[in-house]
């Protein structure tokens, strides 16, 4: 982890509170705990929700066309860190606690929040940077995806046409072909079943309802 991502002067400073007080420096101390024990960090793909976390949990990807800074009120400010541990709890809660991806997401963008705040930034103007890199549907810069990104966030999110994307762009050959075999093409199978059966629902539920609306016409 690079020293500009991080607090070193944070675990030196003696607090003056109570431990279970909750002041900027603890949380400070906490995240400096979390980036500590991510074992890669990687920034060499795409990731359309901007960071992202391989299925067994060891690599945090970030997205290689987001800046590693942007200036606010005249500082430089470092993002690696708060997206670091917004998909570390993330991914924690959906791992150990079996939380739903939705649930998961609230309560790390909560902590991802506290932390920009605690560094005394504004969470809109943070907000704000990130929104121009988030890669949407049909995004042409979405070409290079890792071959273990964990799936379940789009999922989760019905997201079916961005994983349909990423998926087609490794089977283009933008990856390794033994990551594509043996990893991705499962996934893509998955990917598209899910789809069709989405599909299929909701039509039965389009028809349904417009038979109900016969039977309550004639009933008129």
């Amino acid at each position: 982890m690079a020293a500009a991502d991080c607090h070193p002067m944070a675990p030196h400073k003696k607090l003056r509170l109570p431990e279970w007080y909750v002041s900027s420096l603890m949380l400070d101390r906490a995240l400096d705990a979390i980036l500590r024990r991510v074992k890669t960090l990687d920034r060499k793909h795409d990731i359309p929700y901007l960071a992202g976390y391989s299925e067994d949990g060891k690599t945090i990807y970030i997205d290689r066309h987001l800046p590693r800074s942007f200036k606010f009120r005249g500082r430089t400010i470092f993002v690696d860190r708060y997206l670091i541990l917004h998909e570390e709890v993330e991914k924690t809660l959906i791992d150990q606690l079996g939380l739903h991806y939705l649930h998961a997401h609230q309560i790390a963008t909560r902590a991802e929040e506290a932390a920009v705040r605690a560094d005394r930034i504004e969470w809109r103007e943070y907000d704000r940077f990130m929104q121009k890199y988030v890669k949407r549907i049909g995004d042409e810069r979405l070409t290079k995806v890792p071959a273990d990104l964990d799936l379940k966030p789009y999922r989760d999110e019905h997201d079916f046409e961005l994983i349909k994307r990423m998926l087609l762009a490794v089977e283009r050959g933008l990856l390794p072909r033994t990551l594509n075999d043996r990893r991705l093409r499962p996934l893509l199978k998955e990917a598209r079943e899910t789809l069709a059966a989405r599909k299929r629902k909701h039509a039965q539920s389009k028809r349904k309802r417009r038979a109900a609306g016969s039977h309550a016409r004639a009933a008129a």
